[in-house]
């Protein structure tokens, strides 16, 4: 069952809202930088997130294929969430677990 999650990055400055369904499961990625930072991540379609603050703050980072768009905070290097498109071209988030609030560690497990 989808749940509304507030999440931002380490300093506050980027705050967003996304309806996950963590039961539908979460992926850790293992690109060449994903692998490095230990990205988690929970795919839902872009109508499901809601930037509430920072987007001035956001950066982002894009390599090989440059089809993710890797966002991050300026100011606290923290990346909460990605921005791609599935094979179908549909616009979708990769928010990043770690990046929520308050998640109950069981949600995470189940």
């Amino acid at each position: 069952m989808k749940k509304t999650y507030g999440g931002s990055c380490h300093c506050g400055a980027v705050r967003f809202e996304a309806d996950i369904d963590l039961a539908q499961g979460t992926f850790k990625c293992n690109c060449s930088i994903c692998f490095k930072t230990r990205a988690w991540f929970a795919a839902i379609p872009a109508s499901d997130f809601r930037l509430l603050s920072g987007k001035k703050t956001l950066a982002d980072y894009q390599f090989g294929k440059r089809r993710i768009h890797h966002r991050f905070c300026k100011t606290c290097g923290v990346r909460p969430f990605a921005e791609v498109h599935d094979p179908n071209g549909n616009p979708m988030r990769a928010v990043r677990v770690n990046a929520l609030d308050g998640v109950d560690p069981q949600e995470l497990i189940d």
